[in-house]
């Protein structure tokens, strides 16, 4: 920047601050401006970027002490004042301005790395480098290559596809199918990223992707616990009572038999293991969780029996540790 420039350019009123604003203030305005008209929001356009490297420049003087108070005093003399080279007999101001335009920006790394953050990059180089608009460089990632658009699809599964897994075709959004490799064990509303499959970029840039989110018919049998499958066996009173050997059904499976044994209450969990979910993460295993069916019909000679049974069976009453904490 020429030095009669700090003459010519007012640049508290470029950040819209006064001439006492302190440090934090400061920077607030700035971060403002800069979120405003930064080229990634505005996409190109040139009054923006003008805007955007004039307020660079106004906050690189203003954000360093040394910089700010001989821009003041500089700013007092009145803009009337010319600057002679040297020899000729004019005051020494170029000193003030040798940082400008040779070799030097000026910025405080530390305040522009904020602003590299706050629009998702990592430190960088300085403004005034002369690499302004690169795609690397001076300040990464400006006017660089954007990335492509993700594109959104859906897709509904059976209980059993979602459990075992399946390559699928979908259709996309010009109608051309592709296809989709579920991973065995993917849940209900599980997304699917494929990465570098979705909309290019409209600069040469990275492409974007396809997430696919998944929708599971529920099962009328079987539910997903994590890795495990969980089922519902009903049981007779007497199997519950006497103990017994009964079937149960797996999915997409053989079925396999457990032993339920005597005095077993509804709500005991059997365990089946390795016949789960199979999947990268692990293996899981079913869960049979016993009920008691309650006969809901009963002919005269099973009522007698029940009334002989219920006369013979041991006066125990099972509220009655139900009772008793409830009184507490």
């Amino acid at each position: 920047m020429a030095s009669q420039d700090w003459f010519d350019k007012d640049f508290y009123k470029v950040l819209g601050v006064s001439k006492d604003v302190t440090e934090p203030d400061l920077k607030k305005s700035y971060r403002k401006l800069a979120r405003k008209y930064h080229p990634d929001s505005t996409q190109g356009d040139p009054a923006a970027e003008a805007k955007f490297k004039e307020i660079s420049e106004a906050y690189a003087v203003l954000s360093d002490k040394t910089q700010r108070e001989e821009y003041d005093q500089i700013r007092a003399m009145g803009s009337g004042a010319r600057f002679q080279a040297p020899g000729s007999g004019g005051g020494g101001f170029e000193d003030v301005f040798s940082r400008f335009g040779r070799g030097g920006g000026g910025a405080q790394q530390a305040d522009f790395d904020d602003l590299f953050a706050m629009f998702g990059e990592q430190g960088g180089g300085r403004f005034g480098s002369g690499r302004f608009g690169q795609t690397s460089g001076g300040f990464r990632g400006f006017g660089g290559p954007q990335r492509g658009a993700d594109v959104s699809a859906r897709t509904t599964l059976d209980f059993q596809t979602a459990v075992r897994g399946e390559t699928i075709t979908l259709a996309g959004e010009d109608g051309k199918p592709f296809k989709v490799k579920i991973p065995a064990g993917v849940a209900d509303g599980q997304k699917i990223r494929l990465r570098g499959r979705g909309r290019p970029s409209p600069d040469g840039g990275e492409t974007g992707d396809i997430v696919v989110t998944v929708t599971v018919r529920p099962h009328p049998v079987f539910t997903r616990d994590g890795l495990n499958l969980r089922v519902t066996v009903p049981v007779t009173f007497t199997e519950a009572a006497l103990g017994a050997t009964i079937e149960v059904p797996t999915l997409g499976g053989d079925p396999v038999k457990l032993r339920v044994a005597p005095g077993t209450p509804s709500g005991r969990v059997l365990r089946v293991k390795g016949r789960g979910v199979v999947s990268s993460k692990g293996t899981g295993d079913l869960l049979a969780e016993v009920q008691v069916a309650v006969p809901a019909h009963l002919d005269d000679r099973a009522r007698e029996a029940l009334e002989r049974f219920h006369e013979l069976e041991p006066k125990e009453n099972p509220r009655a540790d139900l009772m008793s904490k409830a009184r507490e």
